[in-house]
């Protein structure tokens, strides 16, 4: 049976024996040896900001280890730097990997379906458009905040079709460089178009940024080549609030909101409603949902605390909006808090105060 279709109890287990397993493969002798060869050969640090949808899986589209690309993720891929926690993270991740002598790209993502408009991003009800210019905007504050030379933070807009898993890199100009539109015999070429493309893009940003884009290549040359299911049927029956859920990335099965926005009660309330739906329309089984909240840390002692406190007051924050908004679906909410070290990856379970 399809993980969808089990009881509650068994899909909890099964979320947090994924989270072990990813663990577990995060901290593998052949995984470090290989993140850390990949950071002595390509020394930009990449960030992606990217819509919580499963599908949009960069490591595994652009072939690159796990660890290499750090996620901000939220519903519908919606952000504003002048959001204080967002803005601070942003930072704080910024200033750390200057201080080790690296550049940053930030991958601003959205994405789309080049069959079918429903399979794009529900987050701005299909309209691609509209996700591209909000990505836009998220590269002005970028900018903004961290220079409009790119010396040292590089921004770049950057699509993602889902039925390829193919990247579409966007040009200062409004150029574009589409990946699923290049032949494999052409990928030679790729090195002087993303010059001829992003002209002021510094060398070693450039050169850091090719293994990715001949990593996708080849990624669309194997979705290509197999049969896939594309008009997967919407099932969320996650509500996952924080950071921190790397290993999430099977399609539509948890709705992820960042802990970004001052406004977190609105998309609480939106994911609420979604899993609500997918109830009422039986995809999936109405005996409950699980409602699991995260914080990263990096030290023991007090920034584990720290992190104890902030996943326990989002998941308290969380159940009371669908408490006082959902009273019917509250009482077949599982809830859980968890924190997650950073330098394994592995998410504890964390228990009531």
């Amino acid at each position: 049976m399809a993980v969808h279709g089990r009881p509650i109890e068994e899909r909890i287990d099964w979320v947090f024996d994924l989270a072990r397993r990813h663990a577990a493969d995060y901290c593998s002798p052949e995984t470090w040896l290989a993140r850390e060869r990949y950071r002595a050969q390509h020394p930009t640090a990449i960030a992606v900001m990217k819509c919580m949808d499963g599908r949009i899986n960069l490591p595994v589209a652009t072939g690159t280890p796990p660890g290499i690309v750090q996620p901000f993720r939220n519903l519908g891929g919606m952000f504003d730097l002048g959001w204080p926690h967002l803005g601070e993270v942003l930072a704080s991740h910024v200033h750390r990997m200057v201080g080790e002598g690296r550049r940053v790209l930030m991958l601003i993502t959205y994405h789309f379906s080049k069959g079918d408009p429903q399979r794009g991003c529900a987050g701005f009800g299909y309209n691609t458009a509209a996700a591209v210019a909000h990505t836009c905007a998220i590269k002005r504050q970028v900018e903004f905040t961290f220079g409009g030379g790119h010396g040292t933070v590089y921004p770049v807009v950057c699509g993602f079709e889902t039925d390829d898993d193919a990247l579409v890199v966007h040009g200062a100009d409004g150029e574009r460089l589409d990946l699923a539109q290049l032949p494999l015999p052409e990928r030679s070429t790729l090195a002087p178009r993303l010059a001829a493309l992003l002209p002021d893009m510094p060398a070693q940003v450039r050169e850091d940024l090719l293994p990715l884009l001949h990593g996708n290549l080849d990624h669309i040359a194997e979705v290509r080549g197999t049969v896939r299911h594309l008009d997967i049927e919407h099932r969320e029956w996650m509500i996952c609030l924080g950071r921190g859920f790397d290993f999430l990335h099977t399609p539509n099965l948890a709705l992820i909101i960042g802990p970004y926005s001052p406004n977190l009660d609105d998309p609480i309330r939106k994911a609420a409603g979604i899993i609500l739906g997918n109830m009422h329309a039986g995809r999936i089984p109405d005996d409950g949902f699980l409602l699991l909240s995260s914080a990263p840390y990096d030290e023991i002692g007090m920034d584990r605390a720290r992190a104890e406190l902030k996943s326990r007051f989002l998941s308290r924050f969380a159940a009371e909006v669908i408490r006082s908004e959902f009273p019917d679906l509250a009482d077949r909410m599982y809830v859980r808090s968890a924190v997650l070290d950073w330098r394994s990856r592995a998410l504890q379970a964390i228990g009531d105060e």
